[in-house]
């Protein structure tokens, strides 16, 4: 196992990678290692468009770099194919952990969708255990290895995520709920957005409720404004998972050389007063051309416009393997392009401390890390 790339902030010698981290939306299936890949693929005879580890991890990069969130969803029929008996979920979990804890990361929430691997014959329930295994595994070896911040043990819980385009979101949030006790700290739901509204799962949403277990919603990535609604009063979300185009709600009034003038509206009034964390993906949004409003640049993101109006703007990978990246690179992209300082990465951190699906005691608890160890940077 290869070290994590290290990233550092712009002119110092502050290393981003070994300042400590929280990672809120990261895909199961959209972080493989490509040797692991190419490992599971020849164990049950998959054949893959590339053999070569370099050349398979370029071609999820390109396949994924189409502007499209439909095209980019299509990379992941082959990480799912690999992904289906309890030997793969678990050891893809495990290194999983073990890549986000080489990163910095002292707290991660991974989510994937259970419904997806069910081929190999396994269970609902099994896939979830397999999973829970493959991370408790991998917590045990980043400890033993000493990986992460020193003297962090890297935590991970898991959001079970239903498919939108199915008709299964009551039976995964029970079955979120069945596992909050062993490893489950929210439900999602996710796939393609355009056309599946949150409001078609209300009955899985109104469960999930009335279990008290937190609910965050893929939204505002391929569809607008209605789709975040939906979210928020149909999903009952606490976070937007992306939740990039609610930036379409605000209306830029005026520019000077000093000063920008806008004026929210109500929706995005809402998620700002209420402070509903937005689970930005700067690489992934601009992949899957959810930025296109506004440009086809990193430059061209409002998460800097966001971060300014005061929103609770989080940073995430989204998928580490489909966009080559990771929590560290995707700081060091907005440290490089928005001129950001060690302080404003860590507003990023203490917000997604505060948002994290963990009770009150535990969200202080990474606040106070994450003051400490950036204090020592």
């Amino acid at each position: 196992m290869s070290a994590a790339e290290e990233y550092f902030l712009s002119s110092t010698d502050v290393s981003i990678s070994g300042l400590p981290k929280i990672s809120l939306h990261d895909h199961l299936d959209g972080g493989l290692r490509p040797g692991t890949i190419i490992e599971l693929a020849d164990a049950i005879g998959l054949e893959l468009p590339e053999t070569d580890e370099g050349a398979l991890a370029d071609w999820f990069e390109n396949s994924a770099d189409s502007g499209s969130l439909v095209s980019y969803l299509k990379t992941f029929d082959v990480t799912t194919a690999v992904m289906q008996t309890r030997e793969g979920l678990s050891r893809v979990a495990r290194e999983f952990v073990l890549d986000l804890a080489l990163d910095g990361v002292i707290y991660g929430e991974v989510r994937w969708a259970p419904e997806q691997h069910l081929a190999g014959g396994l269970t609902l329930d099994e896939v979830v255990d397999a999973v829970q295994a493959g991370i408790e595994e991998g917590i045990d070896q980043a400890q033993a290895g000493g990986y992460g911040p020193a003297g962090q043990i890297i935590r991970v819980g898991q959001l079970v995520t239903a498919m939108r385009h199915a008709d299964r979101a009551l039976e995964i949030a029970e079955l979120a709920v069945r596992h909050r006790e062993r490893g489950v700290v929210g439900f999602d739901i996710a796939g393609a957005e355009l056309g599946f509204p949150a409001g078609n799962h209300r009955a899985a949403f109104d469960y999930l409720a009335q279990n008290y277990l937190p609910t965050t919603v893929h939204a505002g990535e391929a569809d607008g404004l209605e789709s975040i609604r939906g979210a928020l009063f149909d999903g009952r979300a606490l976070r937007l998972g992306h939740g990039v185009r609610l930036a379409e709600d605000i209306t830029i009034a005026r520019q000077d050389d000093e000063n920008t003038y806008v004026t929210l509206g109500r929706l995005s009034q809402w998620v700002k007063d209420r402070e509903i964390a937005l689970e930005l993906s700067p690489s992934s949004n601009l992949q899957t051309g959810a930025i296109s409003a506004w440009g086809d640049e990193l430059g061209d993101h409002p998460f800097d416009l966001l971060y300014q109006l005061g929103f609770k703007v989080t940073v995430n990978t989204d998928n580490r393997l489909m966009s080559n990246t990771s929590i560290s690179r995707e700081l060091a992209l907005l440290a490089d392009t928005f001129d950001y300082e060690l302080s404003d990465l860590e507003v990023f951190q203490q917000n997604a401390a505060a948002a994290a699906f963990l009770p009150l005691e535990d969200r202080e608890e990474l606040a106070e890390i994450i003051s400490e160890g950036f204090e020592d940077a």
